[in-house]
């Protein structure tokens, strides 16, 4: 395998960024993509600094002995907390993601953004110096998703519990007079439709998916390991974990990509 048709390595705390890799395999149809979904882990935002940046060079070197020409890591917590390290340690091109609170300053009419994430995200140096860049003019008011991303991992997006832990994140955050919700977590996306019923259509969610698609495609160009062949990419999923909640998400993507997925320990 050449380097242009070498996979995209991609790798989360757990399902959470096949978010991610929707959008990666939507916009590059004809890649090849490896993700791993550290799910055992998860969630990383409650972690220490060290344990996030120890998991991540472990993701990363999996991905690297699985060929991949380039890594997404399609997680915040781990991309505020160790891609400075990644990059710093590893030869080939990382693409990160975090909130995504530029984009929503810019679009806020009110200046009061919400921003639902993780302790480990919001706590990092990244997100501080991101935020502060914006803070003179808009008010950010940050909830902490706590348990969000556990529920996603056992498969209950659709249910009472859920719909309750986000009434307790997202009403203070209507009450603070928000326009603009800005989700912190590659888990979030999922629960789009459940924080609409809760926020009406008035407010803007804004979640980073497309962007880090984009970036991922400017790389590969940059780099010249842009996949040229006309054939669709094949899939390998990756969980340690059983795999039915990963099974069951890249399933309502119908997208008709080419997929397998594999239960693993590491």
């Amino acid at each position: 395998m050449n380097s242009t048709t070498a996979p995209i390595g991609i790798f989360d705390s757990g399902v959470g960024g096949t978010s991610i890799w929707k959008e990666i395999t939507q916009l590059l149809p004809n890649e090849n993509t490896v993700y791993l979904s550290d799910s055992i882990n998860a969630p990383y935002g409650e972690k220490s600094k060290e344990d996030i940046i120890s998991l991540a060079k472990k993701n990363t070197d999996f991905l690297i002995q699985k060929g991949c020409k380039i890594i997404v890591v399609a997680c915040n917590t781990a991309t505020t907390n160790a891609i400075k390290v990644l990059r710093a340690t590893y030869p080939l091109p990382f693409i990160g993601i975090e909130p995504a609170i530029k984009p929503a300053s810019l679009q806020s009419k009110t200046n009061v953004i919400g921003i639902l994430a993780t302790k480990g995200t919001l706590s990092s140096e990244l997100f501080e110096k991101t935020s502060s860049t914006i803070k003179e003019k808009t008010t950010l008011v940050e909830i902490v998703g706590k348990g969000l991303v556990e529920l996603i991992e056992s498969g209950k997006i659709d249910t009472k519990e859920m719909h309750n832990l986000l009434e307790t994140y997202l009403n203070p955050l209507l009450e603070k007079n928000i326009d603009c919700l800005v989700l912190g977590c590659t888990h979030y996306p999922f629960l789009i439709d459940k924080i609409k019923q809760i926020t009406g259509p008035k407010i803007q969610i804004i979640d980073s998916g497309e962007a880090v698609a984009r970036q991922t495609k400017a790389i590969l160009q940059k780099n010249n390991i842009l996949n040229l062949n006309t054939e669709k990419g094949k899939h390998h999923l990756l969980i340690n974990q059983p795999k039915k909640v990963l099974s069951n998400l890249i399933e309502s993507f119908n997208s008709g990509q080419h997929y397998k997925i594999e239960e693993l320990h590491f």
